[in-house]
């Protein structure tokens, strides 16, 4: 069945610029500079998945939009006036370190305006019944974004943005942000622990970044409590834990929040051959998570749902990824065929780990709606 699909993407946000970095390290004294730019956030993954959609004909089938750049207005529900000013003052000095890992170049402050704008227009338009869901190609991502600094790649808080002009404009009620961006959606979590309105749930690396981070402890606080649940899981993790996570774990707790809207923080990161991870999934990975998530939002809130694009740093495998994401969106299975994916499903781990995780999983599942 097929579904109406906004896709929205600016060519403009694939021109913000990280500087001269190897991998995640400024180039200087004993880093030899690449070939390229080099740093692991490049707009080739992103313009790489853009083109898959396009030569695939998935394209065809997408209403691809772009948008406007998220006001001051917009900022300034979730930041802080003194972070937005420095952010500002540095693009347009030509750029330099905003915090740490969240290096910035010239203009990088309207082109992360722009990307958390495209962020506001994919909710609007599923919000207002323009499209059963969207996806939102937003660089630079947002998710480790804090309200008054930036880290991690992560300039302006894409999907916090986008749920407070959605409040503001929409009287948006409960909103549930699933983050599978293989990192700690840190950002996201900080900005809404003390919030009982919007759920928030992070599957991540254990302790990859931030560093030594889990968080299965950390339930949000006040008036958030029990809205928000970390599910760190172990490296080396693949297909049949995430899966077990999100069956055992964040179906459940969707359940018993009832969003009015989902929203994925969708990074590709958890990908086999990402270097910035140690995870093992596959194209089919995010083909079964992003069908379990659709399914959930069919079920309690209308299929409201929106990906918000986040990490990922294999060039040559997050389009594969991130086209089998968009094709479960829309409802369309175009002849790509992943070249990866026989190769990556025979490294996955072996019975007696797959066992453990998934003992791991219940028994955070057990805690988690126990307690509450």
């Amino acid at each position: 069945m097929t579904r109406k699909t906004a896709f929205f993407f600016d060519e403009l946000s694939l021109w913000h610029s990280a500087g001269l970095h190897a991998l995640t390290l400024p180039v200087g004294g004993w880093v030899q500079p690449p070939a390229a730019a080099g740093h692991a956030e490049s707009p080739e993954t992103k313009r790489r998945l853009k083109s898959l959609l396009d030569v695939s004909g998935l394209t065809r089938h997408l209403q691809v939009r772009s948008a406007t750049a998220a006001s001051e207005e917009d900022l300034l529900r979730v930041h802080s006036a003194e972070y937005l000013q420095r952010f500002r003052a540095l693009s347009e000095a030509g750029g330099g370190e905003l915090g740490p890992q969240a290096p910035i170049g010239p203009g990088s402050y309207e082109i992360a305006r722009l990307s958390a704008g495209l962020a506001i227009a994919a909710v609007d338009a599923v919000l207002g019944g323009e499209a059963d869901n969207a996806y939102s190609l937003s660089r630079p991502p947002g998710h480790h974004c804090l309200a008054d600094g930036a880290m991690g790649f992560c300039f302006l808080a894409n999907i916090a943005i986008a749920i407070e002009a959605a409040k503001a404009r929409r009287g948006l009620g409960k909103v549930a942000v699933i983050d599978w961006d293989v990192h700690h959606g840190n950002g996201t979590q900080s900005i809404f622990e003390e919030r009982g309105d919007v759920l928030t749930l992070s599957l991540h690396q254990d302790g990859c970044f931030p560093p030594g981070y889990s968080g299965e402890q950390d339930r949000g606080r006040g008036a958030g409590l029990g809205a928000n649940i970390n599910i760190p899981l172990l490296p080396g993790s693949g297909h049949d834990a995430y899966l077990h996570a999100l069956q055992r774990i964040v179906i459940p707790a969707l359940e018993r929040f009832e969003p009015e809207l989902i929203i994925v923080a969708c990074g590709y990161d958890a990908n086999a051959v990402d270097p910035l991870a140690r995870m093992l999934l596959h194209s089919d990975s995010f083909r079964a998570m992003t069908r379990q998530v659709r399914e959930a939002a069919e079920r309690l809130c209308q299929g409201r749902l929106v990906l918000v694009h986040e990490g990922g740093y294999s060039e040559a495998y997050v389009p594969f990824c991130g086209l089998a994401t968009v094709e479960e969106l829309a409802g369309v299975r175009t002849a790509v065929t992943d070249p990866m994916l026989e190769f990556v499903q025979l490294q996955q781990p072996n019975p007696g780990f797959q066992a453990f995780q998934r003992q791991l999983i219940d028994d955070l599942a057990q805690t988690f709606f126990n307690d509450h």
